[in-house]
């Protein structure tokens, strides 16, 4: 009987392990969305650099805080004008996009 319990609890593991990695692939994925997105308000010619950028700022405090940051203040000072509503948004889609592009690779 324990090793049923064992057994389901390993499996409740690894499914919580594969959750956790495509979780961290999809928000990798998602913050050079919208990297690219930003970019291309700006009319950046250099949209994969510009998305790298925004990817590594993401790294530096847990949370999204810093990359939003980051980007508006990039916004700012490129005096582009985009509103918060406009931002989150953005990043929303970025995520929905990249899970949906996670879910057909899985396929």
């Amino acid at each position: 009987m324990s090793d049923e319990f064992s057994d389901r609890e390993k499996g409740f593991e690894r499914k919580f392990q594969l959750d956790q990695d495509q979780l961290f692939r999809a928000q990798a994925r998602r913050d050079k969305l919208f990297g690219q997105w930003a970019a291309a308000k700006f009319g950046r010619t250099d949209v994969e650099k510009y998305a790298a950028e925004v990817v590594d700022s993401n790294f530096e405090r847990p949370g999204d805080d810093d990359m939003l940051g980051k980007v508006k203040a990039d916004f700012k000072a490129a005096g582009v004008t985009v509103s918060d509503t406009d931002v989150a948004k953005a990043l929303h889609d970025a995520f929905a996009a990249a899970a949906a592009q996670i879910a057909a690779e899985k396929k």
